[in-house]
């Protein structure tokens, strides 16, 4: 693939990346697997499962994974780039806004429209990944108790990928080889299209080595440190910087679990042990992360705006705010490329390996259950202002206020629906329409 025409078509993924992991691997499976034909559909859940394996940001893992697949490593590092950039720069303008002048209407009118559109992408992801992954009654069966284990019980996410591994390697052992599925003609839309430029069962050119794998962990944990390192020593230990470097980098090497588990520790020490910013401020936070481009955890440049600006020591407040939201940032997605780039090779070394591959697409089947479950917390926060937790015994559901209802959120949502299930429009105009519409009708009610 020419690194030109890959650039490009990150940088236009990298624009429709809303909706949190679920949005946006709909969006490059849309792009990469249906209209381009770059990647195989095995290929791509392969690297779907071993990426929801990872800490951290899985869709934009997957995203290094797929660039590394088409171009190598610097083809991973452009579609990593690019998948964070959008939103880095959309992040950091409304953070300025948002300390000069607060949740103004212009901005809060500006998103309004996009949460919904974003569900119905959502949506389509989790039918779309369901019809092609499920074709197994064990797989229905797997990917609704992952769902029921996240939703229902609220199971950590390790345990849920974990048990969802163990069940396809058992089954594996059990019946190594699974039930035939019914054959038909080669009449589905499916079956006629072109090859794929990289098929399912192709070689990568790059392989395993013990040399690739140091040169790789010592160029990643250097890039990684070096800008904590120098705050310590130009700043001292105790500047808020170090401590947001730190505390980020901690956090990037533990956070399993999907952006909402991640945010929900995030918030109690960003809150509660360091006071970088109010409960309040980090829902709003939340908020501006849901509507810009990028992964949902980028809602931790907001922290470090924050934080930093309100505690800059000898800096000038918006000069730290800078330095510290793009100091949280690096620390967070640094080691996503070092996770990727050290695994990928032995990944793709193993896709041959029956046992492994009978536990990765049970893995993947469970990641159906997932982004469902992810598309439920996502409508319930875009359709309804506050949530609530019902204990019953062992199940602990996540429901709405009903009184917090949105009906201007369910109009548009219906109407992002019509323009995606009916119409069947690109996600660019389904996020223009509904934006359009969306601050229309939130100016017109005040």
């Amino acid at each position: 693939m020419p690194l030109r025409t890959a650039t490009r078509t990150w940088f236009s993924i990298s624009l429709r990346t809303f909706g949190g992991p679920a949005g946006q691997i709909a969006v490059m499976h849309n792009e990469l697997v249906d209209q381009r034909r770059w990647i195989g559909e095995q290929r791509f859940l392969h690297a779907v499962s071993y990426c929801t394996l990872l800490p951290g940001p899985e869709a934009q893992q997957l995203a290094i994974y797929l660039g590394w697949l088409l171009n190598g490593t610097v083809g991973g590092l452009i579609a990593g780039t690019l998948f964070v950039l959008p939103g880095y720069v959309a992040l950091m303008g409304l953070s300025a806004i948002y300390v000069k002048w607060g949740p103004t209407d212009a901005v809060t009118a500006m998103f309004a429209g996009l949460g919904p559109a974003v569900l119905a992408i959502v949506s389509q992801a989790v039918w779309r990944v369901g019809v092609r992954t499920l074709k197994h009654r064990m797989l229905v069966v797997i990917a609704v108790g992952a769902f029921a284990g996240l939703y229902l019980f609220d199971l950590p996410f390790p345990i849920v990928i974990g048990a969802a591994g163990l069940t396809g390697y058992l089954l594996h052992r059990a019946r190594p080889e699974p039930p035939s599925l019914p054959s038909s003609p080669p009449s589905t839309e499916a079956e006629l299209e072109p090859a794929p430029l990289i098929a399912d069962d192709a070689l990568h050119g790059e392989r395993p080595s013990r040399g690739r794998a140091a040169r790789i962990l010592g160029i990643g944990l250097v890039l990684w440190a070096t800008p904590v390192i120098i705050a310590a020593i130009t700043l001292g230990r105790s500047h808020v910087l170090v401590d947001q470097g730190l505390f980020f980098s901690g956090t990037a090497v533990v956070t399993f679990g999907g952006a909402y588990a991640v945010l929900s520790f995030v918030a109690q020490r960003a809150v509660d042990v360091y006071g970088w910013l109010t409960p309040g401020e980090m829902i709003n936070g939340l908020a501006l992360a849901e509507t810009t481009p990028g992964p949902l955890i980028m809602v931790v440049q907001f922290v470090g705006f924050l934080g930093a600006y309100r505690n800059p020591g000898d800096l000038d407040p918006w000069l730290a705010a800078i330095l510290g939201a793009t100091l949280v940032v690096w620390v967070t997605f640094v080691p996503c490329f070092l996770f990727v780039f050290l695994g990928a090779p032995h990944v793709e070394g193993l896709r041959h390996n029956r046992a492994l591959s009978a536990a990765l697409t049970a893995i993947t089947a469970a990641v159906v259950g997932v982004i469902a479950n992810l598309s439920v917390a996502f409508s319930l926060h875009t359709l309804f202002r506050r949530t609530t937790t019902h204990d019953w015994g062992p199940l602990q559901v996540v429901g709405p206020v009903w009184s917090t209802v949105s009906f201007r959120a369910i109009a548009v949502t219906a109407l992002a629906f019509l323009l995606v299930f009916r119409f069947k429009l690109g996600v660019l105009r389904v996020l223009a329409v509904c934006a359009v519409v969306g601050a229309a009708l939130y100016l017109a009610a005040q």
